[in-house]
């Protein structure tokens, strides 16, 4: 699509809408930027954009009906905005495009990209599918839900560059032609059915991001998860599984603590390509996500001599099972990205000592039965706050869980969870909640965490 002169209404000035401003001000479009909280100022919104942006386009705060605005050619939409938003269904009802930034930016890719989306572990596997391919030689943009704009990037990149793209599920409502010749769909458990209502319509749009692919693609997927086993026959790309139960006769499983891969060649075609104590990713969750990263890597031409070492040496990811560090005989880790009950599992499941808990935060419509039975005896006391701990107190009492304390802030929770722990323990921040409400975004609520400990003497 040739932007020049054509009329387009970006909707949210985060992130996302940065990076749209950004590309379409150097590809000559003419761009209308809608922020809908009524509590910023134009001013502030030219500030947070590129330099080079700021005098560019129209910025408009607060509400804005459809006939208040000569239609533009696309609509580019935040992913926090809904997509059934009267203003969005507005537009689509005259017949004008909806684009996720996400899907913006593809239209100026040069290279290739490769797309990771699931419920949990995105984060994790993208960043190290990323830097397994600049390891090995590739120009490599890493965008998309991780925090970088892929609008913002994609004019940067060239006929041999890799974009590694983490994408969501808002993201992927308003796609078009966005075509990853390596995507992954790393499992599909409840998470943000307040968006989405049933469970059929967000694995639905998960499953999305194969739209485009054709069998000249490859998508991994979790053999593991029996909604992407049902996927799997009708998967427009050629699959490659991935499975941490199961020895598989084609694909990567992993038997005791090495991780294998079957080429389904015969019976014999097994190859061993590491043990798991030989990487510094802790948990099973985060053996999954390494498998589908060598997946993704070896489907997108790397060998394993190239894309074992640095599986071998890469670092937990900021803010999912971080360790943080040793207090008093206590270690306490950061899991503030586990943002949801199953993500929440995964965490617990990492914990080799009693442990005491951190959990609660926005309500997004998920249950906590599977988390608080993931507890197995290992969770001492649970330490609840923001707008869902009653619900999860209720939910724990009746799995018969009755270690429970409540803390009005962040603040009273940290020092009690120091005053609670006991040489031997750990202590866990792992909310199976969204930080909305007592912090931005889950980052800041790691990084207060850290903080903390930090501050805490050996």
């Amino acid at each position: 699509m040739n932007f020049e002169n054509k009329r387009f209404l970006v909707v949210g000035s985060g992130r996302s809408g940065i990076g749209a401003m950004h590309l379409l001000h150097r590809n000559g479009a003419d761009a209308i930027l809608l922020d809908q909280n009524k509590k910023g100022t134009v001013e502030a919104i030219r500030a947070s954009l590129h330099e080079e942006d700021r005098a560019y386009g129209r910025i408009v705060l607060g509400e804005l009906d459809a006939s208040d605005l000569k239609a533009p050619d696309v609509v580019v939409l935040s992913p926090a905005v809904p997509t059934d938003a009267p203003l969005v269904e507005a537009f689509r009802g005259q017949g004008i495009p909806v684009w996720s930034e996400l899907e913006l930016g593809f239209t100026c890719e040069k290279g290739r990209m490769l797309g990771i989306t699931g419920t949990n572990g995105k984060t994790t596997t993208t960043t190290l599918v990323g830097r397994i391919m600049e390891d090995c030689g590739y120009k490599t943009h890493v965008v998309g839900n991780i925090g970088n704009s892929y609008a913002g990037e994609a004019m940067e990149t060239t006929g041999d560059s890799v974009s590694v793209a983490e994408i969501s599920s808002f993201q992927l409502e308003n796609i078009d032609t966005l075509h990853p010749v390596v995507s992954a769909i790393l499992n599909i458990t409840p998470d943000h059915l307040n968006r989405h209502y049933t469970m059929d319509n967000y694995a639905a749009v998960k499953e999305k991001i194969t739209a485009n692919q054709t069998k000249n693609d490859t998508c991994v997927l979790n053999y593991d998860d029996p909604r992407l086993r049902e996927f799997g026959p009708v998967c427009p790309a050629k699959v490659v599984w991935f499975s941490s139960k199961t020895r598989l006769s084609e694909g990567y499983f992993l038997d005791g603590d090495d991780i294998y891969y079957a080429s389904g060649e015969n019976d014999t075609s097994v190859t061993k390509l590491m043990n798991i104590f030989d990487m510094r990713l802790v948990g099973t969750c985060n053996v999954e996500n390494v498998m589908a990263a060598i997946a993704m890597t070896h489907a997108a031409g790397l060998s394993f001599d190239e894309i074992i070492p640095v599986v071998r040496d890469f670092p937990p990811v900021e803010h999912r099972i971080e360790y943080v560090g040793t207090r008093g005989g206590v270690e306490y880790y950061n899991d503030s990205k586990a943002t949801n009950p199953d993500a929440a599992i995964q965490g617990i499941r990492a914990m080799r000592r009693p442990t005491i808990l951190i959990g609660g935060g926005y309500d997004k419509g998920n249950s906590y039965d599977e988390w608080i039975e993931a507890f197995d005896g290992k969770v001492k006391e649970l330490v609840l706050i923001g707008q869902t701990a009653e619900a999860i107190a209720a939910c724990a009492r009746k799995h018969g869980f009755t270690d429970i304390t409540f803390c009005d802030t962040f603040d009273n929770c940290l020092e009690h969870c120091t005053l609670a722990a006991r040489d031997g323990d750990a202590v866990l921040l792992s909310p199976a909640c969204a930080s909305w409400g007592m912090f931005e975004n889950y980052e800041i609520r790691g990084k207060m965490f850290k903080e903390y400990v930090d501050s805490l003497p050996y």
